[in-house]
């Protein structure tokens, strides 16, 4: 294995490593002679096929942000110190993927506080409103204007503050694609909107002002973040062999193609807190389609399962300072990356961009998303059948939806068994999938590691529903070689939706039957377990995943 340093911009620092040094500079060589990172900086969309011309047409708007947001910033500062004077110094956030994530890490790294409200769990809803009410200011993120999940936040926050005696409108801000739903229906309210690019997707807008308006409104320097991208745009726009994002594109690209499709991201000490979530996001949904795509795995750090060790189809990528102590991968394909936040957003979407064209998918479209929506839809409506449980065990209740579950499997600890019996030993991963508080059950997220050591491969963990906006994606749209674990159960409280026919809590159930429903219709195994909400049920679950 040979290791290499990316010429890259001052404040910078990229290291590769790779099986084959001649195979990834040919692959390099050949992006600079098809002027791919010229192309993309240009708004080109035929870079990805005909197939994804009039998508990729209408979102490549992200590569001039470092410029054209940069009027936002005085708006947003004005509108924060505005309502700072009014008292106002508690900012939450509604919004899902794309439309939370990004504000979630640039304000993390920060060190502002920024409440995230991304679930349809009713005790987190609950909490995250009876917390300083008096002084919250509420952003409501959507790009298409009608996701369930922050609509029903909305509607939730506006009953609290009007019986509070609070207008919403003087508490509520909104950020929206213009001409959507909720840009009409804010706009009517009298609310306070900012208007995103309807040329960029969700998961490309960072820097946008779905990212730049709640940190900006959080504290966040939100100025800096934009001369950071500013820094490296010249630098990922450039046909040439040094530029940073052709090669780790290149990188991401080749070994994918060599059956190398997963990619650890590691913390390794980066100044970014967080960064492995967006980037999660932002891979797996643009690459995970047409039974391909490159999975993100994200770990604590260099020391984590699937890390060291990893496997021989993990890419494993470091994520803050070099070091001669990180691990080296199986497969030969690692990487090291450190840099300033804003620049890597963008060396990420260009880089992530790049690897679509070679992996041969439009790395703009999300086809499988919708579908789990669907399925929710008609588990409220009535109108498909609710999974029967197989059993109950310690406080757990055990849905097996497609009848793979062996019938001496009769415990919860044999039911998890049998899941992971069902795993490719090559090529196979876990994903967790807890649709629970993930605040209050944040130990949940411990089971990463758990199954990761006990299996040997590579496993991650999601808090529904908000993963069904990244990477629910790729588990429908990627290679079928995933097995799948919904841990589901019954809140302390449930909480009426304003002004629609179902709960929460009935949201939140619909949306795990939905999903696991789409992928045992892709033939996927999928294993739910129902807790109860005892400590009894806690327990069974961990003894069963040990």
């Amino acid at each position: 294995m040979e290791t290499d340093d990316t010429s890259v911009p001052a404040g910078f620092e990229l290291g590769l490593a790779y099986p084959d040094e001649d195979a990834l500079d040919a692959v390099v060589a050949q992006l600079v002679e098809d002027r791919v990172a010229s192309r993309i900086s240009e708004h080109d969309a035929t870079l990805w096929g005909p197939d994804a011309e009039e998508e990729a047409g209408k979102r490549l708007g992200w590569t001039d942000l470092h410029v054209t947001s940069v009027p936002l910033v005085a708006q947003v500062e004005a509108l924060r110190d505005e309502l700072r004077g009014a008292g106002l110094d508690r900012v939450v956030l509604c919004g899902m993927g794309g439309s939370s994530l990004a504000p979630e890490v640039i304000c993390a790294t920060a060190g502002v506080p920024l409440t995230v409200l991304d679930s349809s769990d009713p005790d987190m809803v609950r909490e995250a409103i009876a917390e300083g009410l008096e002084r919250t200011v509420v952003v409501v993120s959507s790009k298409s204007g009608g996701t369930v999940e922050t609509d029903s936040q909305r509607r939730a926050y506006e009953h609290a503050f009007e019986v509070a005696g609070i207008d919403p409108a003087s508490r509520i801000v909104v950020v929206t694609d213009p001409g959507s739903p909720l840009d009409e229906e804010a706009t009517g309210k009298g609310y306070r909107v900012f208007h995103a690019d309807p040329q960029i997707g969700g998961r490309y807008s960072a820097l946008t002002a779905f990212g730049l308006v709640p940190s900006g409104l959080a504290g966040a320097d939100v100025g800096g973040l934009l001369q950071q991208a500013d820094d490296i745009a010249e630098d990922v726009a450039a046909d040439d062999e040094t530029n940073p994002a052709l090669v780790l594109g290149a990188l991401l690209g080749l070994a994918n193609k060599e059956g190398v499709d997963k990619l650890v991201l590691a913390d390794a000490g980066s100044a970014n807190v967080g960064f492995g979530d967006w980037a999660e996001q932002l891979v797996a949904e643009s690459t995970g389609k047409q039974g391909r795509g490159i999975l993100p795995v994200v770990v604590d750090g260099p020391d984590a399962p699937n890390a060291d060790a990893s496997t021989a189809d993990e890419v494993v990528g470091m994520i803050g300072p070099m070091s001669e102590d990180h691990p080296v991968a199986a497969s030969g394909y690692g990487f090291a990356v450190d840099a300033p936040l804003g620049a890597l957003f963008v060396l990420w979407e260009y880089a992530t961009a790049v690897a679509g064209r070679l992996i041969g998918i439009n790395p703009f479209d999300q086809p499988d998303v919708e579908s789990a929506k669907q399925a929710a839809r008609a588990m409220l409506e009535g109108s498909s059948e609710a999974p029967v449980a197989v059993f109950t065990d310690g406080g757990v209740t055990v849905y097996d939806y497609t009848g793979w579950l062996p019938e001496d499997a009769l415990t919860v600890r044999t039911a998890v068994a049998s899941l992971l019996d069902e795993l490719d030993p090559e090529h196979g991963y876990i994903a967790v999938q807890a649709y629970l508080d993930r605040f209050r059950q944040k130990e949940l997220a411990d089971s990463r590691d758990t199954l990761a050591t006990r299996t040997g491969r590579p496993t991650t963990f999601g808090w529904g529903p908000r993963f069904l906006h990244s990477t629910g994606q790729y588990h429908k749209g990627g290679p079928a070689t995933g097995v799948y674990l919904q841990i589901t159960g019954d809140p302390d409280r449930d909480l009426e939706v304003p002004g629609r026919p179902f709960t929460f809590g009935e949201f939140l159930l619909a949306q795990a039957v939905g999903d696991a429903g789409v992928l045992t219709d892709h033939g996927r195994p999928v294993l739910r377990l129902h807790l109860d909400g005892t400590d009894a049920a806690r327990e069974t679950l961990r003894e069963a995943l040990a």
